[in-house]
């Protein structure tokens, strides 16, 4: 069963990453009905997947791999979980934007966020792409060994 959790936990984590890509890519200083339609579906996609990842994460923690005991006296596992919670922090400033044009959008009416708040969110996502590398790192010296303490 573990190797299923792995795969489905990669998997979210994989999709996670792909959907801020995207964000990234479509927020811009010129908004489309498309674009932004494809911005909101992105950060959906990026919340069901963070809720997927934690729930993976945990349940492979407690009850796969290599125990609790092992994860929670690793480092790299304690700056991947910060890293994580700091990307969900970070997030959550875009995420209440992009469902703030929701009813513009339904209306087939384009949001109009200053161009302040779009360099906002850019570099908001930016450093939540860096957040996710710094997780990825974490998780590869993790699976070594790499700062265990235990």
């Amino acid at each position: 069963m573990a190797p299923y959790f792995a795969f489905l936990h990669h998997l979210a984590a994989f999709t996670l990453f792909a959907s801020l890509v995207i964000e990234f890519i479509f927020i811009k200083d010129e908004l489309t009905l498309k674009s932004a339609r494809t911005i909101q579906r992105a950060d959906m996609a990026f919340g069901i997947a963070a809720g997927i990842v934690i729930i993976i994460g945990f349940l492979r923690v407690f009850y796969f791999e290599k125990g609790s005991y092992y994860y929670f006296h690793s480092t790299p596992f304690t700056i991947k979980m910060a890293a994580f919670i700091i990307v969900g922090l970070l997030s959550i400033f875009p995420t209440m934007e992009f469902l703030s044009w929701s009813r513009s959008l339904k209306a087939g009416q384009l949001p109009v966020p200053d161009a302040h708040k779009i360099r906002v969110i850019r570099i908001l996502i930016h450093l939540e792409l860096v957040g996710v590398v710094v997780i990825i790192l974490g998780a590869a010296l993790m699976a070594k060994g790499v700062g265990y303490s235990g």
